[in-house]
């Protein structure tokens, strides 16, 4: 009999809870659902590699009619690529002593164990990407150190670096910590709709707000403090090239019975297989803020 309800239930969830686990993984959590998540290849497995590709500008060139303009010079195409080995598991498990608690929520959506399932893996992924942070030090450094006011001036420097460094207009984030972002909150020039300020898309439940060229969001995480290494006082600026997220399109549910382990019970695990790199030129599309 357990065997069959073990079957059932794998089979469930399966069924119902793999296929929306990514889905609501990326729309979740701040920094993994912004940053480039595409990819040539497949990951069938841990230790795939699958690769980004970005087409080479060509020079181009200016020509005169009626002198030289009959003629061109084409240019080979070239690409710079990124290999990403997809070699990080990240997974939670939980024991149960009975299926019949597992069963009783499948066909929930609102699951709490689905729930509390997804904001583990949440937790990992988000702080693993934040532990691949590394803006360039060199002129200008893209470290910027000694923040302890994160006002409209330090908003509109960091906007002129992202400038100077020729980021891609088509998306600009700014992520704070909340000390961070409430320090914007309290300039009446950041928030007041009579200096022209105005909310843009919902990402991750929140409304951004749209400040010099930024998406300017909160983020409460423990990853992004990891910069300052403090409890308040961090930040980063970023275009979505600055860093590449490979996933597996759904993660692997397996709810297996303890015998094994000479225990009673049953033991529920999702893992979900991927890695991360910085993109071309990724140190120069992403600015950490602190204070230190």
């Amino acid at each position: 009999m357990a065997k069959t309800n073990l079957t059932d239930v794998n089979g469930q969830i399966k069924e119902f809870w793999a296929p929306m686990f990514m889905d609501e993984l990326k729309e979740k959590t701040l920094l993994p659902s912004l940053v480039n998540k595409d990819y040539i290849g497949s990951i069938e497995k841990g230790g795939d590699t699958v690769y980004v590709s970005q087409i080479n500008r060509p020079a181009g060139e200016t020509r005169t009619v009626g002198v030289d303009a009959d003629t061109f010079n084409s240019e080979k195409l070239s690409t710079q690529r990124v290999s990403i080995q997809a070699n990080k598991r990240f997974q939670a498990s939980f024991e149960f002593d009975d299926l019949v608690e597992l069963q009783s929520q499948i066909g929930d959506q609102n699951s709490k164990i689905r729930r509390v399932l997804l904001e583990s893996v949440e937790i990992q992924l988000n702080n693993y990407l934040y532990s691949l942070i590394a803006p360039s030090a060199s002129s200008p450094s893209h470290v910027l150190t000694s923040v302890t006011n994160y006002n409209a001036a330090q908003l509109s420097a960091v906007r002129t670096l992202a400038a100077q460094s020729k980021w891609r207009k088509d998306g600009w984030y700014n992520l704070l910590d909340p000390v961070y972002y409430s320090d914007l909150m309290n300039a009446t020039t950041m928030v007041s709709s009579d200096y022209g300020a105005s909310d843009a898309p919902l990402i991750g439940g929140q409304v951004a707000l749209k400040r010099f060229g930024f998406n300017v969001l909160e983020d409460d995480s423990a990853g992004l403090l990891t910069l300052s290494g403090s409890s308040a006082d961090a930040g980063i600026a970023f275009h979505p090239d600055f860093m590449h997220l490979v996933m597996q399109k759904q993660p692997t549910y397996k709810v297996a019975e303890l015998t094994s382990n000479h225990q009673h019970g049953f033991v529920i695990v999702v893992d979900a297989i991927g890695g991360a790199s910085l993109g071309n030129d990724g140190d120069n599309k992403h600015i950490s803020i602190i204070n230190s």
